[in-house]
């Protein structure tokens, strides 16, 4: 007992005198303003990697060679740490320097703050040419990470996909729909990197290269499909080390590689079953939080002549992806303006240790479902990971975070407590940080990417208080189970879907994800009347999902309920006003009950969604006749019969509005024109 004690002891005051970068904010060394010293800087990150899951790390399974030579020609960190396991915010962090409850971006689709820099924002004031090239529409700063483009001259976003109204896309056509449009494979994404740098030949030049494909739903290609068809993870990470080698040869071939500065990481890992948790999001165990981050040097920072074995070094340190910026700052020699929650990991490539750095995570990720967010503070020695139900755990004895010794009095608990107090008090008010709302139709995006949730989720910020929400390790079953409905359901096995969401229910008859789903289901399946009972229940449970709304009112309009639909649609619109499909489907439902001026309101918003939708401007023309106003219906449909001269529809309309008009020979022409078109 009396070593236990002095041992607590001990870690106190470790935690109390080690410096806790993360809530003091660091700024790197300072240098001249504008150093001479500019080489290329390439940012690669690897979606959803685990640090253990590569070779250089100890992992036998699987082959690495690209990370591998990367790490004998620089230095590679073999504890370094996300603070967050979600994509979006993990990179945000990692572009920012910033935690983020510091930078705000916790949720799909929150701006990240204007007065928040970026690498590409703080090189480029250096002379740089920026472009960032990503794998997944998770980070179009478009629709899922507005804010994230901000200092690059050119970002690489992804085409507006075919928008067919949510619900009517068919598996086959989401699968059509998939690569390109929501993802990217990882050659395509380093062959858009290497064209613009063939473009863009002078230097210096700062890429951000982002590799998508370890993230479920795991489908490497040939021959890694094959050659990992037990273990298809392991295949995705084989690939993305394929194409992690075509680009530093690439580099090679250029004679960039030597002269860049080269830095590889993780966002976050995979869950893989550890703890219960299949994928990633909902926990921060090291399975999700620790992740491979190799870094190699310029040449000219090395030493002319030097060989890779002089240029090879690990750090077993604990490091955090908020260092990186302060890092790649320092080496530069560029003064930072601003701060950082993160600290410059120089003095390890000198061969120094300089400090301890405690790493603080977080994830809002369980709120999207109605649970509790978490946060956790962690050392090389201990880890507490603030939920309803606390776990503190010993990460020398216990490093698989197995045995929970947690105890509220015990004064390591107090003291890393306090740390996460300390940083709370010195976070910008609530009003400060936005909250995110995604539009339902980039729900269907973040499905495809393997990501749940509502349209418009909450906070830890707007929840009355988190801690009386569900333990998210209550319900890690559930998010297994939606998680695999939801995959389903993409591939269009509606039967398993529907069995592993009902078996949801059966643990949470309030579980409104899987009411949704389910609605979604019956929806797509031709079931409306069994669809708007799910919906309904989803809404009643979750008022403020928009995505549960717009069913709601598609399913309602199938089954023969005009009026309900309309309803249900204003509440979806209300939550979310700018829906293209909604508000179109809405007009068209104000037509069905008689009310063109309604319809008519509607079609124009719509226009100003998107003005050149050929289908919004057909029922809008149809608004007008039905309101008698002929000569309006004739000067809107004349151009557009012009443009889309083999549209028999529109030349039905605009016969009705030459009628209207007194022009009856030319309603005759228009009638016989439509007629000879169908008769085709």
């Amino acid at each position: 007992m009396k070593g236990l004690r002095f041992l607590s002891f001990l870690s106190l005051l470790l935690c109390g005198t080690m410096t806790a970068s993360w809530a003091q904010r660091h700024t790197p060394r300072r240098a001249t303003p504008h150093a001479s010293f500019q080489p290329d800087v390439f940012l690669i990150t690897i979606d959803t990697l685990r640090a253990d899951h590569v070779h250089c790390y100890g992992y036998s399974k699987v082959e690495t060679p690209a990370l591998d030579g990367l790490a004998k020609d620089g230095v590679r960190f073999a504890q370094a740490f996300t603070p967050s396991p979600i994509t979006n915010t993990s990179h945000t962090t990692i572009l920012t320097g910033l935690l983020p409850s510091s930078h705000g971006v916790k949720d799909f689709g929150v701006p990240l703050p204007a007065e928040h820099a970026t690498w590409a924002s703080l090189l480029k004031q250096q002379g740089y040419q920026t472009a960032a090239f990503i794998g997944a529409v998770i980070l179009d700063s478009k629709k899922l990470a507005p804010g994230l483009d901000r200092g690059f001259d050119f970002y690489d976003n992804f085409p507006d996909p075919p928008s067919p109204l949510e619900g009517s896309a068919t598996a086959q056509a989401k699968a059509n729909a998939h690569w390109g449009h929501v993802e990217r494979r990882g050659m395509d994404v380093v062959r858009h990197a290497e064209d613009w740098m063939k473009q863009h030949r002078t230097g210096p030049r700062f890429v951000w290269v982002h590799l998508y494909d370890p993230h479920d739903p795991y489908d490497p290609p040939p021959p890694f499909s094959e050659q990992y068809k037990d273990h298809l993870y392991d295949g995705e990470i084989a690939y993305a080390d394929s194409v992690l080698a075509h680009f530093l040869d690439y580099l090679k071939r250029q004679g960039l590689y030597d002269r860049a500065l080269i830095l590889v990481v993780g966002d976050h890992g995979e869950g893989l079953g550890e703890h219960h948790e299949e994928t990633h999001g909902i926990f921060l165990y090291d399975s999700t939080t620790h992740v491979p981050f190799i870094v190699k040097l310029p040449r000219s920072r090395q030493g002319v002549g030097q060989g890779r074995e002089e240029n090879q070094r690990v750090v077993n340190a604990q490091v955090r992806t908020t260092d990186l910026l302060p890092t790649v700052l320092d080496l530069l020699g560029i003064p930072a303006s601003g701060h950082f929650d993160g600290s410059s990991l120089r003095p390890y490539f000198e061969g120094k240790d300089e400090m301890r750095r405690s790493l603080l995570a977080e994830t809002d990720y369980p709120l999207r479902f109605g649970w509790a967010p978490l946060q956790a503070v962690r050392t090389e020695d201990f880890k507490l990971i603030e939920a309803p139900r606390p776990e503190f755990y010993d990460l020398r004895a216990d490093p698989g975070e197995l045995k929970n010794i947690y105890e509220p009095w015990r004064p390591t608990v107090l003291a890393y407590r306090a740390q996460l107090a300390d940083f709370r008090n010195k976070l910008p008010p609530p009003a400060t940080v936005s909250s995110g709302s995604v539009a339902p139709q980039t729900i269907d995006e973040l499905h495809a990417l393997g990501y749940l949730g509502a349209a418009d989720a909450g906070s830890a910020t707007n929840v009355p208080e988190p801690s009386l929400l569900p333990d998210p390790k209550d319900k890690i079953e559930e998010q297994n189970l939606l998680h695999a409905a939801m995959l389903a359901s993409e591939d269009g096995r509606t039967a398993s879907a529907r069995a592993a969401l009902e078996k949801v229910l059966e643990l949470d008859q309030k579980s409104a994800t899987a009411l949704l789903q389910l609605g979604q289901l019956e929806l797509a399946g031709g079931n409306p009347a069994k669809a708007s009972v799910y919906l309904q229940r989803a809404l009643e449970v979750r008022p403020n999902d928009s995505a549960a709304a717009l069913a709601l009112g598609q399913a309602r309009e199938q089954s023969g309920d005009a009026a309900g639909a309309r309803e249900a649609l204003e509440i979806s619109l209300k939550l979310s006003p700018s829906q293209f499909a909604a508000r179109l489907q809405l007009g068209k439902i104000e037509l069905q009950l008689q009310n063109p001026r309604a319809a008519e309101d509607q079609f124009e918003a719509v226009l100003l969604l998107q003005p050149q939708n050929v289908e919004t401007k057909i029922a809008l023309g149809q608004a007008l006749l039905d309101q008698k106003k002929f000569l309006q219906a004739v000067e809107h449909l004349e151009p557009l019969s012009r443009v889309h001269a083999d549209n028999a529809n529109i030349l039905d309309l605009l016969a009705q509005a030459y009628d209207g008009v007194g022009k009856k020979d030319v309603a005759e022409q228009a009638k016989r024109r439509a007629a000879q078109l169908r008769a085709r």
